[in-house]
């Protein structure tokens, strides 16, 4: 029987091992984003401190966790074996959740899912409890303290209004002191502004981390509590005293000494108050099989007869489970690609300026962009001319600042990031003062929208994005608790009924999907590394646009070989599943050559002076790239149409001529290839007069398809998908020649100019 349980604690400390590395992916968004986005410092630099951070607040974190999650659920309703399925369910599916939000690159909370986990199952559990004795549903008051459910969700919309708010005040009202020139005035007020933001985040981490520290006398901490006003009035005057003497001798930059410290802070907090939801439910386990042992040892008790009102207490956390977890963290902070991935989506929905914007725009954002456009309006209409100037005189970006179009420039500035930091830190202090349920994700990600709104990083270019993706990560925090809830339920069930080969299979299942996603995003990762792109704040020379275009070139075609073939072969064998996956996978294509058009403006820009005619010829290249990527989708989406409304397939006739077109499209498209990957562009000449052939071969298909029609042909719809695929294939090959034609000739004339 032991053995039993043995084995379920050493599934529960694999899974929190799992659940460190997934978690700190997630919860790096808090507090690498400000540092790594203004690039003051290198990342080498920020990852250390970050580091140390963690390790800090791992090591002298208490470790503490209530195991009914402060009310969730109580403790003394269920029996040992109960307990161990509850936990069990709520470990498995915070892996399997997290791991999830890494893969999208979303930040979100994992307070919120360890809560609403713990709540699903103990609910889940609690109900077949009350089946089984034939009690009515009535009672589950009696196990679940539901109240806490609600507070949290207020709690979440309260941190969201008011972190983004407040972001937004301070950093307009910052702006407004500092400007874009900040160099100038930081001179006079830097001091003062780095005494308040070092007094904020030195109190942040007296508040956020001492009450949490076990070796601290509690005469210091009641100490602090009663002089916390004297403290602060102490700390501005040392560290803005601190601060003119590090500006004015030292000659150091006040503001990326904030961003330090700030990161810093908010890693000891993540490492010191966080730790708990990866390892707490384990060591709660663990603590629960003691307990358990202890009294079978002495009376017997069978699992299912041993009351867990002694697990009700806090669980001490032993000193070197906590080490070995912030050692976990540290690595993963170093190594996780995910982490990155989440890391990005924060930035670039802050970014100062546009660029590739990640999420697509929703009816929602356009509502509220649209409104918020009237809403300023209004303002600009009521404000005086004189103040109207003053404050855009403010907002005006430095000629630098905007012709900086480098894919690594700074996100967004030292200001800006100094803000994100300092408000984040005073809000997270507040919060854990008042005992609100706050999520320092939440906190952090929504006072980076605040200041980002009001820096004018969203203008009418990007605004819609943005808003989009800050919609997009907000209802991931509400399906977080959803989903949490409900899967951790349906895997107490299913532990509930099926026992270890339950646990087995669900284990397996998640170490499946997690492999699967690894594997997944490795390959994400690899190719968005393989994607060629410039750099645009330097100049482009004429060669750069050889390369540049030869390997877009070679893409596409890649792209449209693969997709051609695979569309005429499931077409063939009327695969209505394969052909609704070729329409998705259609989607990249188009993506990739619209990123290429939304970069023509950098481009032209980046172009050597005099570059008329290169001007021209990249217009013209995306105009031909653009019209043989339209050929391919609508012979994609036809093809799934025709199937999809269970119109007879294509007789043998026909997919035989598709597929011998097909045979001889791979042939030149696979020259194409290795003559722009080599770049051979000598063999160009070649591969146009075998397109002309081409183009002939596929005249004659259709007018053999007219005399069918005069005398076999009985579908009027096969008619139609058959002369659509001939129209489109011949239009895709004429596309091509066109390209071909165009880049042989910028080739030559670029050969004569050198």
């Amino acid at each position: 029987m032991e053995t039993t349980y043995i084995v379920m604690l050493t599934i529960l400390f694999a899974l929190a091992i799992t659940d460190l590395v997934v978690g700190v992916s997630n919860d790096a968004v808090n507090f690498l984003n400000s540092a790594i986005g203004s690039k003051a410092i290198s990342i080498k630099t920020i990852m250390i401190v970050a580091s140390i951070g963690v390790a800090v607040g791992a090591i002298f974190s208490s470790g503490l966790m209530e195991v009914a999650r402060k009310g969730i659920f109580v403790p003394g309703q269920f029996y040992f074996d109960e307990i161990m399925i509850i936990f069990l369910a709520v470990m498995i599916t915070d892996v399997l959740l997290l791991d999830f939000f890494n893969s999208l690159g979303l930040p979100t909370s994992t307070t919120v899912s360890i809560v609403f986990e713990l709540l699903g199952a103990a609910v889940s559990v609690a109900c077949i409890k009350l089946y089984h004795i034939g009690e009515g549903y009535e009672l589950l008051s009696n196990y679940i303290n539901t109240s806490k459910a609600l507070e949290i969700i207020i709690g979440i919309l309260l941190s969201v209004v008011i972190a983004f708010s407040i972001g937004a005040l301070v950093q307009y009202l910052s702006r407004l002191v500092f400007s874009f020139q900040f160099e100038k005035k930081i001179k006079y007020v830097g001091s003062i502004f780095g005494g308040i933001s070092i007094t904020a985040i030195t109190y942040f981490i007296f508040i956020k981390g001492m009450k949490s520290i076990s070796f601290i006398p509690t005469n210091v901490k009641d100490y602090v509590d009663n002089n916390t006003l004297i403290i602060i009035l102490g700390s501005f005057i040392v560290w803005t005293l601190f601060s003119q003497v590090l500006m004015s001798i030292f000659k150091v930059n006040i503001l990326k000494s904030i961003i330090l410290i700030g990161t810093f802070a908010l890693a000891l907090a993540f490492a010191g108050n966080d730790l708990v939801n990866f390892i707490g439910v384990p060591i709660a386990a663990w603590q629960s099989f003691e307990l358990w042992q202890e009294a079978y040892l002495s009376t017997g008790i069978l699992p299912s007869q041993f009351n867990m009102v002694g697990l009700a207490g806090a669980v001490q956390t032993p000193e070197l489970l906590l080490v070995a977890a912030g050692g976990i963290m540290v690595v993963t902070l170093w190594f996780s690609s995910k982490a990155k991935a989440v890391v990005d989506t924060g930035i670039n929905l802050a970014r100062q300026g546009d660029g590739a914007e990640r999420f697509q725009p929703n009816a929602l954002s356009r509502v509220i962009v649209r409104y918020s456009v009237y809403l300023s309006n209004g303002i600009s209409v009521v404000l005086p001319s004189t103040v109207k100037n003053k404050i855009d005189e403010k907002f005006q970006k430095p000629k630098e600042l905007v012709n900086d179009r480098r894919i690594d420039a700074p996100a967004f500035d030292t200001v800006r990031a100094s803000v994100n930091l300092v408000v984040a830190s005073i809000l997270i202090s507040i919060g854990t003062n008042l005992k609100l349920p706050l999520s320092t994700t939440y906190v952090t990600f929504m006072v980076a929208m605040g200041t980002s709104l009001a820096d004018r990083a969203w203008d009418r270019e990007s605004a819609v994005y943005r808003v989009a993706g800050v919609i997009n990560v907000i209802g991931g925090w509400f399906v977080t608790a959803i989903v949490a809830f409900i899967a951790a339920a349906i895997f107490a069930a299913i532990i509930w009924y099926g026992g270890m080969i339950a646990i087995v299979l669900l284990v397996l299942l998640a170490v499946s999907l997690i492999v699967r996603s690894a594997v997944l995003h490795t390959r994400k990762v690899k190719a968005e590394k393989n994607k060629k792109r410039f750099n645009r704040n330097d100049i482009i020379t004429i060669n750069e646009i050889t390369i540049e275009t030869s390997q877009n070139i070679s893409n596409v075609i890649k792209g449209i070989n693969k997709r051609y073939s695979k569309v005429i072969d499931h077409l063939g064998y009327h695969d209505l599943g394969k052909l609704k996956k070729d329409t998705k996978k259609l989607n990249v294509l188009e993506d990739e050559v619209d990123e290429l058009k939304d970069n023509v403006f950098y481009f032209i820009k980046s172009l050597e002076e005099n570059s008329v005619e290169a001007s021209r010829f990249y217009i013209l290249f995306l105009d031909h790239i653009q019209d043989i990527v339209e050929s391919i989708a609508q012979i994609t989406r036809s093809s799934y149409k025709h199937v999809h409304n269970n119109h007879k397939n294509l007789k043998f006739n026909q997919i035989r001529d598709l597929k011998s077109i097909d045979r001889e499209l791979q042939v030149v498209f696979d020259e194409i290839i290795e003559t722009f990957d080599s770049q051979s562009f000598e063999n160009i000449n070649h591969i146009i007069v075998q397109k002309q052939a081409l183009i002939e071969k596929v005249s004659e298909l259709i007018q053999k398809q007219i005399t069918r029609i005069r005398t076999s042909e009985t579908s009027p719809k096969n008619t139609k998908l058959y002369f659509g695929l001939l129209l489109e294939t011949k239009d895709m090959i004429n596309s091509t020649i066109n390209l071909l034609q165009l880049f042989e000739t910028y080739y030559e004339d670029a050969k004569r100019e050198f």
